[in-house]
Parts: structure tokens; C-alpha cells; sequence
């Protein structure tokens, strides 16, 4: 008990913007396994094509860069926490259109993408900015060690209790139709959208300064920060929906699938929270390191064994590499956005914007690469192979994260600052 009040006083220590943020996330941390899994299940479970799963992270992943850069054109008239909400509130309007679909088709699919990447674009673009003016280098570790924890165990909790409740509804004979259940799990992703932007509004955020977001020259560390974001972006598809198309291919049903996601993932909770709270800025690189070579390791099990066996094995892997790789990344990029901004004296936004554009480039030429061997060489073979080939690619991230964190433009002196009156201006409030 003594050591739970002493975690309390920590985030209680904390600026109130962060707070308000961390618990917006929490409940918004609900929400996300629930679209990241049973989306892809719902697809497979009605149309039986496994690459229209592709199709619609392909769809979502171009819907993102769009609303990044509205997003930075509606921050002038609109305060952040108002655009912030939209994100998740649209998060799960999409989600219910895709429940509404019996059976969806290519163009279905298609649509319902890129509303969820016009959701996620609103929700990460203001997200990521939040996080950046409401923590420090300082604290970064254990803003993202929290928040990490938080999505560990919602990963712990929600695929097990959603994958059981529509296992069971289906064995039971409970509801009358076969979607039923998607459709209930559909309303309660509505009610915490909205509850997370009630909570949201409880702090006040300032928007950034209006301001170009369109520039084609960079300073040599952003150009670093792009290609780890290529990279990043080209495995980022498969990390979301690998378990998802392995398991229902090679295991079974939703309750395993939600299972299965489960399993390791309390560790992994509490492993994360300790490392946010005991490590710092030090020790990214041997995180990252971790994460990378348990993506690879659980990728080439599961090419070796292409089993139900070598399904757990990489779904173990992934529970615990996936956390470790955002625990490490999400502080180098808001370093270098940071450093970059300082000494170009550019917009924080518009970093963010470009950065959504290099994770872009990434997951069109994942996803493309998939729906591509899916397509000539068959399923079996593209959910063998395929994240073989996207693990050993993003091992690459290790060496230009290094070179990144050890770049002479962390001591560079900034340019000369001009001051514009913008700066000082408040968001509007409606």
C-alpha cells in the first residue's frame, strides 16, 4: 500500500496538463485493441479474404497524412482538446460503419479506412503534439513508461473479455444475429470515445503558433528521424494485423484471439512501468535494441514453424517487443523534433506533419508488399514470409536511432530567433 501512495504522489507531482492527458489516454487505451483486433477479425470472419485486411490498414494509413495536415489548417480557428475529441468520437463512428457492412467488399473496406485514418489522423496528430508541450526530456520516460503500462493492460484485459463475450455469444446461441455481438462491442467503443473527450476538456492546452507546415529542405537530424520513421511505418502495418490474420488462419476463433493476446501482457504491463519509472534518455537505444530482436525472433519462429505453436510463440514476442519499441521511439522523436525545431526555428507541427508523411511512405510499401505476395504467391505463403522480410527491414532502425542519438546537432547552436506576434496569441475558445 505504501508503495501504491507513492506512485499516486509521483503522477500527483506531475504537471496537471499531463495528468489530464495520461487519463484521457487511459480510457482511450480501452478503446484502441478493440479496432486494432476485432476489425480485422470482423473482415476475415465475413469476407474470408485475408488481404482486404491489408486493404484496410492501406486505406487508413492514406487517410492519416490527409488530416495531419487539416489538422494543422483547423488549429488556427479550433482549440486542440475540440480536434483531439473528433479523433476518437470518429474512431468510432468508423467502426460502426464497418459493422454495418454484412459483406464487405473492396470498396467497403475502402471507405471505412479511410474514415478510421482520418480518426487517427486528428487523434495522433494532436496526441503527439500534447505529449511534446505537455512533458520534458525529463519526464518522457515516465509519461511513456505510464501510458504504455495503461495499453499493456488494456491488452491484458479488453481481447480477452471482448474474444470470450463473442466466443460465448456464439456458443450459447445469445444474440440473433452473427454480427450482434461486433454491434454491442461497437456502442461501448462509442461510450469511452466520449467519455475520453469529456475528461480531455478538464485541462487547457495552448495551440501551437499558426504557421507554415509545408517545407521541402531539412536540417541533416530530421532526415534521420524520416528514414527511422520509413522504416518504422513499413512494420507498423504488420505489427497490428500479423496476430490477428495468424490467429484466425492457424488457431481458430475470436475467443482465441483474444486469449491469446492476453497472455504475457500483465508482465509486460508491469516490466514497462518499471522501466518508464528506472530508466532514462541513457538507455533508449538498448530498449529499441530489445524490441527489434524479439520482433525478428518471434517473425522467424513463426516462418520456421507456420503452426498454431509458432502463432503463440510470436504473439508472446510481439506482446512484449511491440511496448519496448514505442517506449524507445516516441522519446527519440520527440527529441529530435524538439532539437530540430530549435535550431530551424520552424512550427513543432509542422515536424509532426512530416513525420506522419515518412510513416506513410513505410505502410504503403508494407502493406503493398503483402497484399502483392498474398496475391501471387498465396496466403500461406505472404503470412509466412512476409514478416520475415518486414522484421529483418526494420532491424535497420537500430543503426540509424544510433546514428541519430549520437548526431553533433544535439550541441548545434540554433539559428537566430525571430519573433512573431502569433506566438502570443491564445487558441480560440467556442
Amino acid at each position: 500500500m505504501e508503495k501504491l501512495n507513492k506512485e499516486i504522489s509521483v503522477f500527483k507531482s506531475q504537471p496537471h496538463a499531463m495528468q489530464i492527458l495520461l487519463l484521457t489516454n487511459l480510457i482511450y487505451s480501452l478503446v484502441i485493441p478493440v479496432i486494432e483486433l476485432f476489425i480485422g477479425a470482423y473482415i476475415i470472419r465475413n469476407s474470408a479474404d485475408f488481404s482486404l485486411v491489408m486493404v484496410f490498414q492501406l486505406a487508413q494509413a492514406t487517410g492519416i497524412p490527409v488530416t495531419f495536415f487539416l489538422n494543422g489548417l483547423f488549429l488556427k480557428k479550433f482549440p486542440i482538446r475540440k480536434m483531439y475529441s473528433t479523433g476518437m468520437i470518429l474512431s468510432s463512428i468508423s467502426m460502426a460503419l464497418m459493422m454495418l457492412m454484412k459483406d464487405p467488399t473492396v470498396m467497403n473496406v475502402l471507405v471505412a479506412g479511410l474514415i478510421m485514418g482520418f480518426s487517427y489522423g486528428f487523434f495522433w496528430s494532436n496526441r503527439t503534439f500534447l505529449a511534446l508541450t505537455s512533458t520534458t526530456n525529463a519526464n518522457r520516460n515516465y509519461y511513456y513508461g505510464l501510458e504504455t503500462f495503461f495499453s499493456a493492460m488494456a491488452v491484458v484485459i479488453v481481447p480477452a473479455a471482448a474474444g470470450a463475450f463473442i466466443a460465448t455469444g456464439r456458443e450459447l446461441d445469445w444474440f440473433p444475429g452473427r454480427n450482434t455481438a461486433y454491434h454491442i462491442l461497437t456502442g461501448g467503443v462509442f461510450l469511452l470515445t466520449v467519455a475520453a473527450s469529456v475528461l480531455l476538456h478538464r485541462a487547457q492546452f495552448k495551440n501551437p503558433a499558426p504557421a507554415p507546415l509545408l517545407f521541402f529542405t531539412f536540417h541533416r537530424l530530421w532526415k534521420k528521424m524520416l528514414g527511422l520513421a520509413l522504416l518504422k511505418g513499413i512494420a507498423n502495418g504488420y505489427i497490428i494485423t500479423a496476430p490477428v490474420m495468424l490467429i484466425m488462419n492457424l488457431v481458430g476463433s475470436e475467443g482465441s484471439l483474444g486469449l491469446i493476446q492476453s497472455l504475457g501482457a500483465s508482465i509486460t504491463a508491469v516490466l514497462l512501468y518499471i522501466l518508464g519509472r528506472k530508466t532514462g534518455p541513457q538507455h533508449r537505444l538498448r530498449i529499441f535494441a530489445l524490441g527489434l530482436f524479439l520482433f525478428l525472433a518471434g517473425s522467424a519462429i513463426n516462418a520456421l514453424l507456420y503452426s498454431a505453436a509458432g502463432v503463440l510463440v510470436f504473439v508472446a514476442c510481439l506482446v512484449f517487443a511491440r511496448p519496448l519499441l514505442d517506449l524507445a521511439y516516441f522519446p527519440i522523436q520527440l527529441g529530435v523534433t524538439e532539437r530540430v525545431a530549435e535550431i530551424e526555428k520552424r512550427n513543432k507541427f509542422t515536424y509532426i506533419f512530416r513525420h506522419e508523411l515518412g510513416l506513410y511512405a513505410g505502410r504503403l510499401i508494407g502493406c503493398s508488399l503483402f497484399i502483392v505476395l498474398y496475391h501471387t504467391a498465396g496466403n500461406d505463403w505472404a503470412l509466412r514470409y512476409a514478416l520475415l522480410i518486414v522484421s529483418g527491414m526494420y532491424l535497420l532502425s537500430l543503426v540509424v536511432a544510433r546514428s541519430i542519438l549520437n548526431d553533433p546537432a544535439w550541441d548545434e547552436p540554433a539559428k537566430p530567433a525571430t519573433v512573431s506576434v502569433n506566438e502570443f496569441k491564445e487558441p480560440i475558445e467556442l
